[in-house]
């Protein structure tokens, strides 16, 4: 079984930075797409961003400039670096992957993704 563990959420005021983290197994780390994903309250989940070996990594338009994925080969860690956070980027942030060859790009929809975590809240004031 996947498991995917988030931590570094928390509150933050307009214009801070945020570093979110996501443990897994190298067995997954090393065979999967691998994103993050948003769900704030009454709205849809919402794709962040995706990384996979051996191609660019994909970040949402509308993030783009503030977002960042990364991956820790050496210890398993996905990262997301979010700078000049607002209140609307307010939401759950889920770490989530799917098993897929390498050098292709990560699908930005929800249904391949088969494994979650459990989430770690992010809250921005004004």
């Amino acid at each position: 079984q996947v498991q995917l563990v988030e931590s570094g959420g928390g509150s933050v005021q307009a214009g801070g930075s945020l570093r979110l983290s996501c443990t897994t197994s190298a067995y997954t780390f090393s065979r999967s797409c691998m994103g993050w994903w948003r769900q704030a309250p009454g709205k849809e989940r919402e794709w962040v961003a995706s990384t996979n070996r051996g191609y660019p990594t994909t970040v949402a338009d509308t993030l783009q400039g503030r977002f960042s994925i990364s991956r820790d080969k050496a210890e398993n860690i996905l990262y997301l670096q979010m700078d000049r956070l607002k209140p609307e980027d307010s939401a759950t942030y889920y770490c989530a992957a799917y098993s897929v060859t390498p050098s292709v790009v990560c699908s930005r929809f929800i249904g391949p993704y088969d494994a979650w975590g459990q989430g770690t809240q992010v809250t921005v004031s004004a």
